[in-house]
């Protein structure tokens, strides 16, 4: 049955999109409806609708997560629609673009560090909750929840670190008594409960509880169900209630400690100047957001910041927005095996920071082989929770993958993965809390180990940490020989092709872009060992000191032994040889993501001097490699000191659509600091999908920013449409909310709608049809999804009663055992496009000659996205 319903989504999609636009001319506008035949999982990846490989946006969930909407104000070609998640296809099966990669020997195991971070220490540990007054949250509405789970040492001395959990976007109720209803209420009704994905993370809190450390976990399951109406996906939410806890830690610091809660009076004081935060998937970006927000307030904050944010740590996190605190250390981990993130967009913690700031702050990126998004918590893992819960990359294919699915060689068991996320944990918290560099190298692409994380193979490569930038390609670098300058993000002739667009997360674009200048990497490629690819940076660099230079490079999945000869020319012409490298490929299918820059270096002389140019020499016979970046590597790690970076956070105007002429407005911008900077903000418009990439230059003390919106005005009614920028940061500033929008409202009345006729009549193996009509022509979609409700009087139509291929179709459900419709999840897209008055609806009935009384239809739909736009549609029917 599973592989039927993965068939049915494609088709739904088909279905609904030739639905949504008209057969003609491309649709005007309105909203984009996608229906799939059985709820989305809920996670932590954004649903994303593209055309034609351009994003145009974050459609609004519908109750049931089975229905999608994206207001649009431009026009969109029937039959292109495309829904994505995590760089992964959810309409239609992924493009084999990539092997399978068969089982084969495992790599040989790594170096083992010096030190152990995952080994516990000298103290026993004391557990216990507590509870607060709900909050509630600009954007969300409804009451969040102020809870936590206490793990700390037990008569530990003087005041200790903290460390903050954050976890992800997960379910957040559930039926005890029926585990497989999904319950999408918030507050949790009665007979059901809140699903403490707070607990999850129990195991790494012993730990570091038993290291000395005072840990918190906290309950974000009201953000998690309200989440869908902030454009940010709930970061800022997400920092607004980590620094809600951090308020209270200070206060039961200072003065206020009998009055806090007993799982916090059991535990040492929290040495609030020593914080460490901990996040899982939006939980990431929330805690990247809370460190930013403590650093730089979000306008019109004026609460004090009593803490010092020392690091984070990013589980498998989204990063949507692209907009890294450069100056706040960060450890990021990517797992191989993430079906919800799928495109490890984490990685951008550590790429997008490149340049923005001082460059001291060590961001470490860890490639976890074998581990999944889900079982880094405990209450995400089947088995373990309380609650339903899955594997997230099995449950999105129900084919075998040799890499990936559970009992193969590579892929790791959930107490395998725990441990490893619990190790590298604590190493961040001993680099990062208590300043011990021996942890450094199982972090900063050294290529070393950690014996408690088991079997887990995890690859590191690091930025920042005062490593020198040898080689940062953009326009500037020039290149000769056997390389060419490649754009990470580009139409087309990228690093990449378009069938691996989402298999490098260095290479991923920043939501809308098609195109990032000033972002690019250097291709070699070779048919024959011995040509050169001869890389110069826009002016020579100094490197006296360095001990070796690092390379982040690609090559192809499954690949091995691609060997380089490195050399290096000074501005005098003097070429020294450095040695050789050689790498072996990610293994990768179709399913995962491999395309990862795998850290190599070779030593230099502390008295090498200047380097004007750097040779890639290919050694073997032929192949293909991609040099992301080239350092100086310094051993250590140095004290970061944030810098006073310039904050610009887009905002959102309403505006009312008008009845005729061209109107501009401004998205609001708010430019905080006086430092200056620039930025890319990529703007779009109602008459174009492709958002077009502007360089913004911020003058010292300035603090505005032109960002016009042009609104046509007419008569003709249309649903409300958003005129959207996104703003990333690229040196001396950084961006807070991301998003800008004008939304345009429709001032104009409502068709009425008339359906005939009033009642349908047919008789067994007949159809059912009405014709559904407006009193005018329109802008937009008019468009319905209706479900079957029980009848007022007389039986109900049952699945037996109409065509079983229709029910599987439109419910993905079998007529057996037979029962009424309003039982199923069967529903129907209804539309009149734009440049149509009118449609018509059929319901094929099964043929049969059993007695008994007519049977009834009830089809009740709602404006889907928008409720009370236009009048609700009504459809019944008798079969006799």
């Amino acid at each position: 049955m599973r592989k039927i319903l993965i068939t049915m989504l494609a088709a739904a999609l088909t279905l609904g999109t030739a639905a949504t636009a008209s057969a003609g001319p491309p649709a005007a506008g309105g909203q984009l409806v996608w229906t799939a035949p059985e709820p989305v999982p809920f996670g932590d990846a954004a649903i994303e609708f593209r055309s034609t490989g351009q994003f145009l946006g974050w459609p609004r969930p519908a109750k049931d997560h089975r229905t999608f909407t994206l207001p649009v104000g431009h026009a969109v070609e029937p039959g292109t629609l495309e829904v994505w998640a995590g760089g992964r296809r959810l309409d239609a099966p992924p493009k084999q673009s990539l092997q399978k990669q068969s089982t084969g020997p495992l790599p040989s195991p790594l170096p083992v560090n010096a030190v152990d971070p995952g080994t516990p220490g000298p103290y026993q540990t004391v557990t216990g909750e507590y509870a607060l007054d709900p909050i509630t949250l600009p954007d969300l509405g409804g009451p969040i929840e102020m809870q936590g789970v206490v793990v700390a040492p037990k008569n530990a001395p003087g005041p200790r670190p903290l460390v903050l959990f954050l976890h992800g976007r997960h379910l957040y109720c559930y039926n005890p008594a029926n585990p497989n209803v999904t319950v999408f209420d918030w507050p949790c009704p009665a007979g059901t409960a809140m699903i403490p994905s707070y607990r999850g993370y129990l195991q790494t809190q012993e730990l570091l509880a038993s290291q000395g450390y005072v840990t918190v976990s906290i309950s974000a399951d009201g953000v998690n169900a309200l989440d869908f109406n902030a454009f940010d996906g709930g970061a800022q939410a997400r920092s607004s209630l980590v620094r809600q806890h951090l308020a209270h830690w200070a206060d039961w610091a200072e003065a206020g400690r009998a009055s806090a809660p007993a799982a916090v009076r059991q535990a040492p004081v929290a040495d609030m100047s020593n914080v460490l935060l901990v996040g899982h998937s939006r939980g990431g970006e929330g805690v990247n957001r809370a460190a930013m927000d403590s650093l730089f307030r979000p306008p019109g904050d004026t609460s004090p910041v009593r803490w010092t944010i020392r690091g984070d740590v990013l589980i498998a996190p989204t990063a949507f927005g692209q907009d890294p605190e450069p100056d706040v250390p960060s450890v990021t981990l990517l797992p191989a095996c993430d079906g919800d993130v799928s495109d490890l967009q984490g990685q951008q913690y550590a790429d997008a920071a490149r340049g923005v700031s001082r460059g001291t702050a060590l961001h470490s990126v860890l490639y976890v082989n074998g581990a999944n998004h889900n079982f880094f918590n405990s209450e995400w893992t089947p088995g373990v929770a309380v609650a339903p819960s899955v594997d997230d990359f099995h449950s999105f294919d129900p084919n075998p993958d040799p890499l990936c699915s559970p009992g193969t060689p590579t892929r790791l068991t959930d107490s395998q993965q725990r441990a490893v996320g619990a190790t590298y944990t604590a190493a961040a918290a001993r680099l990062l809390l208590a300043r011990d560099d021996r942890v450094l190298p199982l972090l900063d692409g050294s290529g070393v180990r950690a014996p408690s994380a088991g079997p887990a193979r995890v690859l590191s490569h690091a930025l920042g940490a005062g490593r020198i930038p040898v080689v940062v390609p953009d326009d500037s670098t020039k290149v000769t020989g056997s390389g060419r300058l490649c754009a990470q993000v580009a139409p087309s002739d990228a690093c990449l092709g378009a069938d691996l667009r989402f298999k490098s997360p260095n290479f991923l674009p920043f939501t809308a872009a098609t195109t990032e200048s000033g972002r690019d990497a250097v291709d070699v490629k070779w048919s024959a060992p011995g040509t050169p690819a001869v890389v110069r940076p826009s002016r020579p660099v100094w490197l006296f000191g360095a001990r070796a230079l690092a390379m982040r490079v690609i090559v192809p999945v499954n690949s091995a032994g691609t060997r380089f000869a490195v050399a290096v020319t000074d501005n005098f012409g003097r070429r020294t040889n450095l040695g050789a490298v050689t790498i072996d490929g990610l293994a990768a299918t179709n399913n995962t993501t491999g395309y990862w820059a795998q850290e190599v270096r070779v030593p230099v002389s502390p008295f090498l001097g200047q380097v004007a140019s750097l040779e890639l020499t290919p050694l073997t016979g032929s192949g293909e490699a991609w040099l992301v970046d080239a350092y100086g590597w310094y051993p250590g790690l140095p004290v970061t000191r944030p810098a006073s970076l310039t904050r610009v956070d887009l905002g959102v105007l309403a505006v009312l659509e008008g009845d005729s002429g061209e109107r501009t407005y401004q998205i609001p911008v708010t430019v905080t600091g006086d430092g200056g900077g620039t930025l890319k903000v990529y703007l779009g418009d109602k008459t174009v999908r492709v958002f077009t990439e502007h360089d913004i230059t911020v003058a010292p003390g300035q603090h505005t920013i032109d960002l016009p919106a042009t609104v046509v005005g007419d008569t003709r009614w249309n649903t409300s449409y958003p005129l959207v920028a996104l703003a990333k940061a690229t040196r001396g500033v950084v961006v807070g909310s991301f998003i800008g929008v004008v939304r345009v409202d429709n001032d104009d009345p409502p068709p009425a709608i008339t359906v005939s006729p009033a009642n349908a009549e047919t008789s067994r193996g007949g159809k059912l049809a009405w014709h559904v009509g407006l009193s005018t022509d329109v802008d937009a979609d008019v468009d319905w999804i209706v479900t079957p409700v029980a009848p007022a009087t007389g039986p109900e139509l049952t699945t037996t009663d109409v065509d079983p291929q229709w029910l599987l179709l439109n419910s993905g459900e079998d007529p057996l055992p037979s029962r009424p419709l309003s039982q199923t999840g069967l529903a129907l897209f209804v539309d009149i496009p734009p440049g149509s008055v009118s449609t018509d609806v059929a319901i094929p009935t099964a043929a049969g000659h059993e007695p008994g009384p007519a049977r009834q239809l009830h089809l009740h739909g709602t404006p889907p996205g928008q409720p009370g736009a236009y009048p609700d549609l009504d459809l019944t029917g008798t079969v006799t």
